[in-house]
């Protein structure tokens, strides 16, 4: 086996800040299991840090994983290590809570003139004549129907 490239070295405000989220209920799994994974592979415990294949046995992982968590502290911080990182290319939302909150209130309404209900094309091109947005699309009205019941 080779040696390891990467060691964990904490300090000892890092090691308080992975305890925390190791023991944290409100943190998903795998932020606890990346703590727990840092806490076992820190270089400055009283017996040392532990061998990986013991580490991913312990904390339930494979061992590539513990790898990873390692080589993302060493050239990064808890913070790389631990979080996912923020979605880069994630598209900004159409209607905001006030177009919502339009949508809503026009669909509980009474549906134009000539007309049984509402069609998703009519709400679409309600919420851009009232100012709300540039462009909606019908599919866009859909989704935010579904999601208010």
């Amino acid at each position: 086996m080779p040696a390891k490239k990467y060691h964990v070295a904490l300090s000892e405000e890092q090691r308080h800040e992975l305890e925390v989220i190791a023991r944290s209920n409100r943190r998903s799994l795998r932020e606890r299991d990346r703590a727990k994974i840092l806490l076992l592979a820190d270089t400055h415990q009283e017996q040392g840090a532990c061998k990986d294949e013991v580490i991913a046995a312990q904390v339930g992982v494979c061992s590539l994983t513990v790898q990873q968590a390692r080589q993302r502290f060493a050239l990064g911080e808890v913070k790389s290590a631990v979080f996912r990182k923020e979605q880069t290319h994630r598209k900004a939302r159409k209607l905001d809570g006030d177009a919502e909150a339009f949508l809503i209130e026009t669909v509980c309404g009474a549906p134009p003139e000539g007309r049984i209900r509402w069609s998703l094309h009519l709400l679409a091109d309600k919420v851009v004549q009232a100012g709300y947005s540039d462009g909606v699309s019908y599919e866009t009205v859909r989704q935010t129907l579904k999601k208010m019941n």
